[in-house]
């Protein structure tokens, strides 16, 4: 099933048995042990999320761009702008990119912040000041 061309979830398919031999996959992937594409959430100036359908029907909201976060501060929640994407720990270029990870460092217009949740699985964008 290599249409997909999807990340997958399972045991790899050739492995040592332990004797020296190498066992061989018996069948193709499934479609359910197929994962889905990264969405790779990009700074823009006003949040935008789609709704996606996920197995068995359920439904998630993944944010395609960013404009704004929910920033943690000492005296509770804020809303924030965010300007620009200064480091991500996942991969150098999305920095460049300025997509937006789980731990990416982010420059808002209150300081600097750390997304602490997964942006892409969430529909929206929390951090807390540095």
């Amino acid at each position: 099933m290599s249409q997909f061309g999807i990340q997958v979830h399972r045991k790899p398919e050739t492995k040592s048995a332990g004797n020296g031999k190498k066992k061989i996959k018996f069948r193709d992937k499934r479609r359910s042990e197929v994962g889905n594409y990264f969405s790779a959430t990009k700074l823009s100036e006003a949040n935008v999320s789609v709704e996606i359908r996920r197995r068995g029907g359920l439904r998630a909201i993944r944010m395609k761009h960013a404009g704004f976060a929910n920033l943690k501060m000492k005296e509770g929640y804020k809303k924030a702008k965010i300007s620009s994407v200064l480091e991500s720990p996942d991969n150098r270029n999305f920095a460049r990119q300025n997509i937006i990870t789980k731990g990416s460092i982010i420059m808002t217009d209150a300081g600097k912040a750390v997304v602490t949740n997964r942006p892409g699985r969430e529909g929206t964008i929390n951090a807390r000041l540095v």
